[in-house]
């Protein structure tokens, strides 16, 4: 017996607002939209091909009345793939994420931001072809 890892649901007071910002900043499309809940994701799941095998979740915002009040305990780090780590920050922050300090120090070699409703997020190093 197994499970699989299928989607990761944030809570959030606008999932509209918030899955445009992740489609952005992922190049993902909505697969599923209802009243207060929005799915987004790189492919449209199969109950067959998540039998088959581990495919990468989608990611699931529901709304909440309550806004975000502390550090969240779990958050997602992004790598740019085509471009530098700070050329990404900056698209990021032209998205609508900001930088923030979580009191990470200032030698890490990661950039901590938060998303428009202040979810904290991690920009890589980036997996981009190196120029020589």
């Amino acid at each position: 017996m197994t499970s699989r890892f299928t989607e990761l649901t944030v809570d959030c007071r606008d999932p509209e607002r918030l899955a445009t910002f992740w489609c952005a900043v992922l190049d993902f499309k909505v697969i599923d939209r209802s009243e207060g809940k929005v799915e987004i994701g790189s492919w449209v799941p199969t109950v067959e091909e998540v039998r088959a095998r581990q495919m990468p979740p989608t990611l699931q915002f529901i709304q909440v009345p309550e806004g975000k009040t502390v550090k969240n305990r779990l958050h997602l780090d992004v790598s740019p793939i085509d471009g530098s780590t700070e050329d990404e920050v900056t698209r990021l922050l032209g998205l609508g994420a900001i930088t923030t300090d979580t009191g990470q120090g200032s030698d890490r070699t990661w950039v901590v931001m938060a998303d428009p409703e202040g979810n904290e997020f991690d920009v890589l190093r980036t997996l981009a072809p190196q120029q020589d």
